[in-house]
């Protein structure tokens, strides 16, 4: 195994006490080599759950192991590996996040100014709106269907508009807010949006070379890149979903309207970068990781279980720092506890896959082992 059976886990893989009798060692669960033991339990849950792709990466301190499970596309017979490309979905918030907040502790983006000094094509509503807000969910910029969306309609002359992050707000700027912002948390990948265009603004260059120089390139995430439907992309996984109980091709819907909010596209390995990269310091300092993974508070005084850009909770008596992705092709999960730097981080083809389920097991055997 590369690098995980480290002396990190040296302990664990020893016999238990009292196991050896008479000179005969009694094989024990810890004797079963970590990558087997994970590789058997995210096999288990993949047949559990008959999934049609399956990339998973466990990360221990430096070291990441990549696990990889049936196919990227089954009517080729495309096996899942190392350079398979899955979409982000939702988990492209994050990477918004951190580069907006690498914005502002360079004081190119004030989070709490109204994001119309930044971006004045977003209509005014009856309250300003700021990146803090919209870090944190607390903008009251309408999801998909908890409120009326409004699109503006107009003639392009681009093929392409939508990759101008600005002139994707013309999918939702319309739109009225579900609440005064600060007072509820409402989640909204349009929200998401709105903070790239201001990220684009302030950082002045586009989004995605943003991300690319300032996030990607530190961590050595070669692959990722924005899932632009017109683009040829080797590797790419097609997507699968069930259709009264039949397993069939996904729809290639066009995701790059939404680059901000769940446009990203990237192989699993690059996906565990970015989730090491968090239990570090190559992206932000830690105490200001640490502020990104403080719940946000609401006007009311209550805490919501979001910080700025990720989800915040706990498990196994550790902080875990999370994100999960939902989209058609897709179903993603990103999960680190960096107080003990480990993370899991899931990827499948599968839009009906138990992403949850699936880290649940990896973390299991993780436990199991510390």
């Amino acid at each position: 195994m590369s690098g995980l059976l480290s002396a990190w886990f040296l302990a664990a893989l020893l016999p238990a006490a009292g196991a050896v009798s008479d000179g005969v060692h009694a094989a024990t669960a810890d004797d079963v080599p970590l990558e087997a033991a994970l590789h058997a339990a995210l096999e288990e849950e993949f047949e559990r759950q008959g999934l049609v792709g399956l990339a998973v990466a466990v990360v221990v301190g430096d070291e990441i192991e990549e696990f990889y499970l049936g196919e990227a596309d089954r009517e080729a017979g495309t096996p899942v590996g190392p350079s398979t490309m899955f979409r982000w979905a939702s988990i492209s918030k994050p990477l918004v996040a951190v580069r907006a907040v690498q914005l502002s502790e360079a004081e190119g983006l004030d989070l709490d100014e109204d994001v119309r000094a930044l971006v004045p094509e977003f209509p005014e509503k009856p309250w300003p709106v700021t990146a803090r807000q919209l870090l944190g969910h607390l903008g009251g910029i309408v999801h998909y269907s908890n409120g009326e969306v409004v699109r503006t309609r107009r003639e392009y002359a681009e093929p392409h508009p939508f990759q101008d992050t600005v002139v994707a707000l013309d999918r939702f700027k319309e739109s009225p807010l579900v609440a005064q912002p600060g007072t509820r948390y409402s989640y909204s990948t349009h929200g998401y949006m709105l903070l790239g265009a201001a990220v684009a603004r302030a950082g002045k260059a586009p989004l995605h070379e943003q991300v690319a120089g300032s996030i990607a390139a530190p961590l050595g995430m070669a692959s990722l890149q924005p899932d632009y439907q017109w683009v040829e992309i080797p590797g790419r996984a097609r997507g699968y979903r069930r259709v009264a109980g039949v397993v069939v091709p996904s729809v290639d819907r066009d995701v790059s309207w939404k680059l901000a909010g769940g446009g990203f596209i990237s192989t699993v390995g690059d996906l565990a970068r970015f989730a090491r990269g968090l239990m570090g310091e190559a992206l932000l300092p830690r105490a200001t990781l640490d502020r990104m993974w403080t719940p946000q508070q609401l006007a009311s005084g209550k805490r919501t279980s979001y910080g700025l850009g990720f989800g915040v909770s706990s498990a196994a008596g550790e902080r875990v720092i999370r994100h999960t992705g939902s989209q058609p092709k897709t179903r993603t999960l990103l999960s680190v506890r960096p107080d003990s730097r480990r993370a899991v981080v899931v990827m499948t083809n599968s839009e009906f896959g138990r992403v949850k389920a699936v880290a649940a097991v990896a973390w299991a055997v993780l436990d199991q082992r510390r």
